[in-house]
């Protein structure tokens, strides 16, 4: 993979960078330019008033000797039970509560559905301390444990794919099949720039207004703006209103140690330990690596190096990086009939 790739990157992480990758790319992909709006509120950091599709529970844990709360969606599914549950991964401009359309469509086909905000994001903790997948797994299994849950499927959404992987090989018995979809972390990007010092991150992440979400968020449509909806304006709204808040500094200095891990804890050596089978799922033209072929060619490289036959490919044309916001009924159908092999297999 070439410099320049692996630094467009891991440069998308902060939302304040967008001038560079517009720039990168000629011009392609860029969102109409419209006013700052004046009627968004200061919102809570901890996601009060989020659009959550479903109520949330919490569990109390500890996190480098802080308490702390990790909220989570259990959504019950309809009809008849099949007997296996379908754990989600939200990416890292994201808590849960973007994923309503993907609930409802596993819990109609007898799926439980368990959607964790992670540490650091949504309605959970915003602790100042080091963030790494590792914890991060950890904390995701001890809501497992707390709902005696022994196995699930995994789908892992962007940053997501990353914390599936690292949750399939830290925890292999609890997990039947993962989905990684959509991911970042498809290249180790270390080796073209040095780590951002975390003053130097948390000065520039503490810059985020709305012009610089919009534009950072509407590089998952890069491939098409004509595809930026109500869905992406709603929560390009709801990150702006944090920047709002009295209490942005923390959740500021949160994003930008989350920036850290992105960084410094690559799951790319991952993929060769993953013991089942997997999905390198989405839409095929991601453009966050810079283009979309560049995309394609690392999500068969993901595939390819899942060991014993079990990772597959499934892109989806014409679809950026978050598929389900663009076009849910291309999306749908492939992912539950992958996750639904689960029912019949030995």
């Amino acid at each position: 993979m070439h410099t320049h790739l692996r630094t467009l990157m891991f440069s998308f992480l902060l939302l304040p960078l967008t001038a560079a990758y517009t720039a990168a790319q000629g011009g392609r992909g860029v969102l109409p330019p419209v006013p700052t709006p004046t009627d968004v509120k200061p919102g809570s950091i901890t996601c009060d008033e989020c659009p959550y599709p479903y109520p949330s529970k919490y569990l109390d844990i500890s996190v480098y000797s802080q308490d702390v709360r990790i909220s989570y969606m259990d959504i019950a599914p309809q009809g008849t039970p099949n007997g296996h549950t379908v754990m989600l991964l939200h990416g890292n401009n994201f808590g849960g509560f973007y994923f309503g359309v993907i609930i409802d469509a596993l819990a109609k086909e007898g799926f439980r559905v368990i959607v964790p905000d992670q540490i650091g994001y949504g309605k959970s903790s915003k602790p100042i301390a080091p963030y790494n997948f590792n914890s991060q797994a950890r904390n995701t299994y001890l809501i497992l444990q707390h709902e005696k849950i022994e196995k699930v499927a995994v789908v892992g959404h962007s940053m997501g794919g990353m914390l599936a992987a690292r949750f399939a090989t830290q925890y292999p018995k609890a997990v039947e099949r993962i989905v990684i979809y959509n991911p970042i972390g498809l290249t180790d990007g270390r080796f073209a720039r040095p780590m951002t010092p975390i003053d130097q991150g948390y000065a520039q992440t503490l810059k985020t207004d709305y012009q610089s979400t919009r534009a950072g968020l509407g590089r998952y449509v890069a491939h098409d703006p004509k595809a930026w909806n109500d869905e992406f304006e709603r929560y390009t709204r709801i990150r702006y209103s944090w920047t709002l808040s009295a209490d942005w500094p923390r959740l500021a200095m949160v994003q930008a140690l989350i920036g850290q891990m992105l960084y410094a804890d690559p799951v790319v050596y991952d993929w060769p330990h993953i013991q089942v089978p997997t999905l390198a799922f989405g839409g095929a033209e991601d453009m966050l690596l810079g283009t979309a072929a560049s995309f394609q060619e690392r999500m068969a490289a993901l595939a390819k190096a899942v060991p014993n036959g079990n990772g597959r490919v499934h892109l989806i044309p014409g679809l950026g990086h978050v598929p389900h916001l663009e076009a849910p009924d291309k999306v749908l159908p492939p992912l539950i009939a992958f996750l639904k092999e689960s029912l019949t297999a030995k």
